[in-house]
């Protein structure tokens, strides 16, 4: 079987064919830079890292470039409303948003590419578009006219006829020297007090638009296998890069175009103006935090198309259920020396490169039908839920009988494909240490503990044992009493 996605311009799910076999060009579209990263750019950044990795999984070789907006309208109003520049803003937001999506173990990509470094490709590119008729000069911009582009509308399905004009929001000034109410600018004429770049056309800024179409000629050539962003990019952004890009080559500028859906917050969609806005580094260190790796769970819960809506509801869910995925991810950790895993102090134990599972086996088979069909992330999950829930009651029995009614060697396949597996999903998990140096009790001072218990416990002083026992569960440490007086502990 082959990958199969959906496909925002034909509208149907196709098998992927490469422009070259085996490699996998994609593009995404990032975030313009003036603020901390939301709950939006969580689910975009988490839905493409997890399509880049099961793709190599799958046995890709993929080139994976994603941009980021440092050239744009928002961030001078946030450098002008700080006193600050475009670039030191951009910058700020530029490194705030790479260690938030780094806490919810989202690669980088094997590219980063900026508007204020591809300045010569932006500039090349309009002129082409100049010289080929579908770009003409006004008052010191410079516009792209739609109604010259006949495919204009195949991506987003709207027909310039049905559409108000003057509907793009443009102030009234420009519009008034456009020659038509759809045209949108490649080249916007500097105005007192803003950056600005020498140009053909005198200095000015490119329009968010051709920075895109331009990034991606030089980073990746005329046509890509697989460009991605969210939903609401769609119109008017990746179909002016369309008519951009293929007005100049006269190739498709993707093969494939893969959108995700909008995050909304208790019903309604997210947005600062209604007081729902939630940004990641927020969530993340605010007063009831979850799991970085309970958030990437859940958003990849759903299917990546379809909005989500993110409640507090959602989220415990979410917490709870990757408490059993992280259950089964610490099993080897917990129990492999006690099942005779000769490896456990290996320092490469763990490490999903250096296990070999099978591959026809029925959880991998089942987590590998699920994803090919359009990374049907909820369906892969299901796969994982199903082993770290096997793990877990084994688990459970070789604590409280000392072992497990599995064979120690069906335990191991089982727990290394469940890490594996987790780990296309970008879902990790390591044992904490163990040592009072690095922040828990050491196996001494618990085993100093439970003697304190014990006799308390023989002196009839109940109350003192119950509140050792709560003191070490408090530090993630489960007693289990035996007959005999006897008492086993495990983290």
């Amino acid at each position: 079987m082959s990958v199969v996605l959906y496909n925002t311009l034909t509208r149907k799910k196709e098998p992927l064919k490469t422009l070259e076999s085996g490699r996998v060009k994609i593009y995404c579209c990032g975030v313009t830079v003036y603020d901390y990263s939301h709950l939006g750019h969580a689910r975009s950044s988490i839905a493409w890292d997890t399509v880049r990795r099961y793709l190599l999984w799958r046995g890709y070789d993929v080139r994976y470039v994603q941009n980021f907006t440092d050239i744009d309208d928002k961030i001078l109003n946030r450098a002008k409303a700080e006193n600050s520049t475009m670039q030191t803003v951009a910058e700020r937001y530029t490194q705030a948003y790479l260690e938030d999506i780094a806490r919810l173990n989202v690669m980088e990509a094997d590219e980063y590419t900026y508007a204020t470094k591809t300045l010569d490709g932006i500039q090349r590119l309009i002129g082409e578009l100049e010289s080929k008729g579908y770009a003409y000069p006004a008052n010191g911009d410079v516009y792209y006219s739609v109604r010259k582009f006949d495919g204009y509308g195949k991506l987003s399905g709207r027909k310039l006829d049905d559409m108000q004009a003057g509907a793009s929001g443009r102030v009234a000034a420009e519009e008034a020297i456009k020659q038509d109410p759809f045209d949108f600018a490649l080249w916007k004429g500097a105005k007192e007090g803003e950056p600005f770049w020498e140009s053909p056309w005198g200095p000015g800024r490119p329009g968010w638009h051709i920075e895109c179409s331009a990034m991606i000629r030089d980073r990746l050539g005329d046509t890509i296998d697989i460009h991605v962003g969210g939903s609401d990019l769609v119109f008017p952004h990746h179909e002016n890069e369309i008519a951009q890009s293929e007005a100049v080559t006269g190739h498709p500028l993707s093969r494939y175009w893969m959108h995700n859906g909008m995050v909304n917050v208790g019903g309604e969609k997210m947005s600062k103006s209604l007081g729902n806005f939630t940004t990641i580094r927020d969530l993340l260190d605010g007063p009831s935090a979850p799991d970085p790796m309970a958030v990437r769970l859940f958003l990849l819960q759903g299917n990546y198309r379809k909005p989500v809506d993110f409640t507090d509801e959602a989220i415990a869910a979410a917490q709870t259920s990757w408490g059993t995925v992280k259950d089964g991810l610490l099993f080897g950790y917990e129990f492999g020396a006690k099942l005779g895993w000769a490896d456990t102090s290996d320092s490469a134990f763990g490490d999903p490169a250096a296990m070999r599972i099978d591959r026809e086996s029925d959880p991998v088979q089942a987590f590998q039908t699920a994803m090919d069909d359009d990374f049907n992330t909820a369906g892969g999950l299901a796969v994982l839920f199903d082993l770290a829930k096997d793990l877990r009651r084994a688990g459970n029995l070789i604590t409280h009988t000392g072992e497990a009614d599995t064979a120690s060697d069906t335990l191991r396949q089982q727990w290394q494909t469940l890490v594996c597996l987790a780990q296309v999903l970008g879902l990790e998990a390591q044992p904490k240490a163990e040592t009072s140096t690095q922040g828990g009790l050491s196996d001494s001072a618990i085993e100093a503990l439970l003697t304190q218990r014990r006799e308390a416990r023989a002196t009839k002083n109940f109350a003192e044992g119950d509140r050792i026992r709560d003191l070490l569960q408090s530090e993630g440490i489960t007693l289990i009493d035996k007959p005999g007086g006897v008492t086993e502990w495990h983290r």
